[in-house]
C-alpha cells in the first residue's frame, strides 16, 4: 500500500527520546540511529508546518506516581534520577513550534493532553517513533488505535531493549493498527505530498 500523508491532519509522535533513556543499550537500531532518523523526521515535519510532539517520561519529584505492581520481571530504572534525566536530547529540539508531553506512564495517551491537543488541532494520523519499540511506542499506538487513530510507525526510527521485543511489535502488533514504514518512506511520502 502506497504512503500518503495529509499534512494538514498528521502529526509526528516522538517517544522518550531524552538523555535517562537514549542513554541505555537498544536493538537493532543504535540509539545515534534512532535519533538521527526521528530528527530527519521531525525537521520535516517542522519544514512543513506540521506538529511535532515530543513526549518524555519522568515521575513526580516525590515518585509517589512510579509504576510497581506485582510482576515476574521488574522494570529497570528503581533508583535515583539524574537532574537531566527527562531533557529531551538536543538533536530534537525541542523547538518553539513543538508540543512538550510529560507522561508518568509508559504511553503518551494516558493522564496527558495528547489525545486532546492533537483532535483541537485536527489531527486523525500519527507518525510515531523513539524508545523503547515495546513499551512506550506500543503502549502509545495501542491508545491510538482504541481512539481512532491512523498510524505509521518509522521502524528504523526506534528500538527496544533487544532485537527480539522490537521486532515482536514491528512485525505482530504493529501491522494490525497501523502502516510500517521506513524514515526515508515517509519522508519520500511527505515530498509528494
Amino acid at each position: 500500500m502506497d504512503l500518503k500523508i495529509i499534512k494538514e491532519k498528521t502529526a509526528l509522535v516522538v517517544i522518550d527520546l531524552q538523555k535517562g533513556i537514549v542513554g541505555r543499550p537498544c536493538s537493532p537500531h543504535s540509539a545515534e540511529e534512532v535519533v538521527g532518523n526521528a530528527s530527519k523526521l521531525a525537521e520535516a515535519f517542522r519544514k512543513n508546518q506540521m506538529p511535532v510532539f515530543l513526549v518524555r517520561v519522568t515521575p513526580s519529584t516525590d515518585l509517589k506516581d512510579r509504576l510497581s505492581p506485582i510482576a515476574d520481571q521488574a522494570m529497570a530504572g528503581g533508583g535515583q534520577l539524574l537532574p537531566d534525566w527527562a531533557e529531551i536530547v538536543p538533536q530534537m529540539g525541542p523547538t518553539e513550534s513543538d508540543f512538550l508531553v510529560t507522561k508518568r506512564q509508559w504511553g503518551a495517551f494516558y493522564g496527558t493532553e495528547l489525545d486532546l491537543q492533537m483532535r483541537r488541532r485536527g489531527i486523525n494520523t500519527i507518525v510515531l517513533c523513539g524508545i523503547s519499540t515495546s513499551i512506550g511506542v506500543e503502549s502509545t499506538a495501542r491508545f491510538a488505535y482504541e481512539y481512532g487513530y491512523n498510524q505509521v510507525f518509522a521502524e528504523d526510527a526506534m528500538a527496544a531493549g533487544d532485537a527480539a521485543e522490537h521486532h515482536n511489535s514491528v512485525s505482530r502488533i504493529f501491522p494490525r493498527v497501523g502502516l510500517v514504514r521506513s524514515t526515508e518512506e515517509i519522508l519520500t511520502a511527505l515530498r509528494s505530498s
